[in-house]
């Protein structure tokens, strides 16, 4: 299975509370953000991994340059306006992988229930893209995922609304089906990941929602701390 990265932020938030590394290469209990998610990479199966990130992260690629992995590091330095637009420049790459993930870099989740997220995906056909969610909600801005009673996504809010259950945890397996409207999305003036993901569903492809119970993203330095204890007690 092919992993994908998106490291492209400027962490800007952290920066202005004091955080020096830049966000990949923040370390939560000794272990970078990059270094974390590489092995679990590798301990679910990948063949290859893509990340991207920005031309001001000198530090970051002369970190990914000297790194070495037992499977192919695909590395492209570009700054981009978004998320989508860095998942654009991150699809070369996975045309004609079959299925892959996608995640953004800051996401601390169990190790053990992203085991189980790459296996249900990979092991069925269930659907074209199975999207990571969470009822733990701490986020400032945070996209609500609307499902049926089989967790079918039947679209996306910006705010919270009635009987509001899931937001979208950050992390995202799909198919070719998927990727292919990667172009018309783009083409469509789409803007960020949470636009693709609505795309996706007014497309009517068939996007389901596979329950993390928490996931933890770093956006601020107090989330260092929070996600430092969340996984000394997994």
């Amino acid at each position: 299975m092919k992993y994908a990265l998106i490291a492209a932020g400027d962490g800007s938030r952290l920066v202005a509370e004091g955080i020096k590394e830049p966000k990949p290469l923040v370390r939560i209990l000794d272990t970078s953000l990059l270094e974390r998610l590489f092995k679990i990479f590798i301990d679910n199966d990948a063949d290859s991994i893509c990340i991207i990130i920005n031309d001001k992260m000198t530090e970051v690629r002369l970190y990914l340059e000297q790194l070495s992995l037992p499977v192919k590091l695909e590395i492209i330095v570009k700054t981009t306006p978004d998320s989508f637009q860095s998942f654009y420049e991150l699809m070369p790459y996975l045309q004609g992988t079959g299925k892959f993930c996608l995640t953004t870099v800051d996401p601390i989740f169990k190790e053990s229930e992203f085991e189980e997220y790459i296996k249900t995906f990979v092991s069925n056909n269930c659907c074209d893209a199975l999207m990571a969610v969470t009822d733990f909600i701490d986020d400032e801005k945070p996209l609500y995922v609307k499902t049926n009673s089989d967790l079918e996504i039947t679209g996306y809010a910006n705010s919270e609304y009635e009987g509001a259950r899931f937001i979208s945890g950050g992390i995202y397996c799909m198919n070719q089906t998927a990727l292919n409207l990667l172009p018309s999305a783009k083409e469509e003036g789409i803007a960020r990941m949470r636009g693709f993901q609505q795309y996706l569903v007014d497309h009517r492809l068939k996007i389901k929602a596979y329950p993390f119970s928490k996931i933890v993203d770093i956006d601020h330095a107090i989330d260092i701390k929070k996600a430092e204890q969340f996984l000394q007690h997994t």
